[in-house]
This record gives structure tokens, sequence and C-alpha cells, in this order.
């Protein structure tokens, strides 16, 4: 199986990593927009380079991932569903819900498998309690509360082209709640701050956000993302049922300090950044894009970043307005 990366900064790059580890690919070819920083990827991993998206699918390729800046995902992700070839795309397929709703379109048309980059739905303690909702051992679930909070700002540069806190940021954690209840979300109210840095102001974003999300069941999710941590970085799921509860990510590294008397919450190092708490599952997810290549379906398809997405504009939206938002509001592809 011979399979691109179009875009090897950081995440693409260890994408191609993991590709190449993988028995069922034969040969890995990355590109870059800068082609010193592909020939430099291929010779640090010992895989092939390729001069540009277009050179890559007339040699013949049998699967692309698109780790790519997110202004060409869009148009690097349409080229290569109209040449039939699956493809694996980093969250947002599109810059704005337009061209999400064309993609998911044309995913329909054209049947050619996509699978998008929400690298949680592949984490095991995420998959774990998914089981535990869809198979009854929680009860009726009342209560979800979805955390993303990191350690450290991004880059000042990355704030405008970012989309937002909700669209950058939270959206993990809005694809997951639909992905561990099984529900959409109907109304969203959501709210926003800023404590840190000019940067977010001048980039009209904010640092510090949450969200609360109405299910269609009635079930109730609650959000919150910040771009200051101290204490490290902390992403958890936490379910509330009538039979049971049940939390993700609360383990030795757990980025959060008790103020009881005796009590030690943390026994060994905690995360830093994201890829280092998701290693393991950005390896899984690249085994599913191999396996869908293969004719099984696609776990993340272009449908589900088309609501995740749809669920972070309802949440910035709300945010602006300060008042909720019916998801009937935003733009779909039905």
């Amino acid at each position: 199986m011979r399979i691109a990366v179009i875009g090897v900064g950081r995440i693409g790059r260890l994408h191609a990593e993991n590709l190449r580890d993988l028995p069922e690919v034969g040969e890995v070819v990355v590109s870059d927009a800068v082609p010193g920083v592909a020939q430099a990827v291929a010779d640090e991993l010992q895989v092939s380079v390729a001069d540009d998206l277009g050179s890559v699918l007339r040699s013949g390729v049998d699967g692309c991932v698109i780790a790519s800046a997110t202004t060409a995902h869009a148009e690097q992700l349409e080229t290569v569903m109209r040449a039939g070839v699956p493809a694996f795309c980093e969250k947002p397929v599109a810059r704005d819900l337009a061209g999400a709703v064309a993609l998911a379109g044309l995913e329909r048309e054209t049947g050619v498998p996509v699978q998008v980059g929400f690298q949680r739905r592949f984490d095991v303690g995420y998959r774990r309690v998914r089981d535990a909702v869809a198979g009854g051992e929680l009860g009726t679930v009342h209560l979800v509360r979805a955390i993303t909070h990191d350690q450290a700002p991004p880059p000042a540069a990355y704030l405008p082209v970012s989309g937002g806190i909700f669209r950058d940021c939270s959206i993990h954690d809005l694809d997951v709640v639909r992905f561990v209840t099984g529900q959409e979300a109907v109304t969203v109210s959501a709210a926003g701050g800023n404590k840190g840095d000019r940067s977010f102001v001048d980039a009209d974003d904010v640092d510090t956000a949450a969200a609360i999300l109405t299910m269609a069941d009635g079930t109730l999710a609650l959000l919150s993302a910040t771009r200051y941590n101290g204490a490290g970085h902390d992403v958890r799921l936490e379910v509330t049922g009538s039979r049971g509860a049940m939390a993700v990510g609360l383990d030795q590294s757990l980025a959060l300090d008790s103020a009881e008397p005796g009590v030690t919450l943390t026994h060994g190092p905690r995360h830093w950044s994201f890829l280092d708490r998701f290693r393991p599952a950005y390896a899984a997810e690249l085994e599913a894009f191999v396996a869908s290549i293969g004719g099984a379906p696609s776990p993340c398809t272009a449908r589900d970043g088309l609501e995740a997405q749809r669920l972070a504009e309802a949440c910035d939206l709300s945010r602006r307005r300060g008042a909720p938002v019916r998801l009937e509001e935003i733009l779909d592809a039905r």
C-alpha cells in the first residue's frame, strides 16, 4: 500500500512516522509547501518525497493524508476525493461552514472514504466510556462534562488563523460528546473571557470559554476550555448516569492538585501537550484509516466533521450574541 502525507509539520511528520511503521504500508510519500521541509522529513524517516499533491496523485497512491495548513484543507480534500483516492484530513476540513457542507455533500455523492482527524475517538479511555454509555452500564446519562485545558497558549501569530477557541480547541470536545453519547445537540449556550495575553483580543478571540449543550434526549453537556492551565495539559471527560459515573483522563498524569490535607492526586509525570497526551491515539487513527482503504467503514466521516464544525459555529455565535443558539439556525447539508 502506498500512502501520501501532504504537509509534514509537527502533526504531519507524526502521521508519516506512524504510517511508515504499519506493516500494511509499503511506501510513504511526503510533500510540503516548503520543499526543504519535505526533504528533511523524508531523509529523517527514510521515506519518499514528492513535489506536490498533483504529482502525488499522478504517480498513483492508495490513500492520502492531508495535514497541511488549514487554509489548504478544503481544496486539497476535494482534489483527492475527485481523484477517487481515500482521504484522511486533519480538522477542520474547511475554513468555513459552507465549505464543510460542500465536502460532506461530495463525500455522499462520490462514496470516496473520508476520515477526519478527531483522534480522541481512538483513545482507549474515550472508547471505554462510550461502550459503557452504549451498553447501559451507567444507566440513564444525565450529565457529561468535557474539559480541554492547555498548559500554555499557541503562538500569537497562529490566533488570527485558528478560527477561535471553539473551532480550534473545543471542537475536539464537541465531536467526542457526540461520539460518546450518540446524541445530537439541539441548543448551545456559550461564553468566553480574556485575562491573558492581549493577542487574543487583537485576534477577536478569547483565551477561556465555556458552553452548555442540550442534547436531543435531554442530556446536558458542559464544556470548558482555556489556554492557561499552569498545572499542565488537562483533557478529561466525565459522564454521570443513574447507575454510575465514569471519567476519562483521571490517571497518574492528572494536572490538578487537591486542597485536601494529605491527599496527592498525581503520582507520575504530567502531560504538557496534546501530542504527548494522545500519541497512542494518533497511531490508532492511522491504523483505522488504512483499514478503511481496505473496505472498512470510516470511523469519522466528513459528515461527522461537519457536525462538529456546526457545533463550534453555534458556540461562537452564542458567545458573541450573549444568548442561546438553536442548532437549526446553523447551515446544514441535509
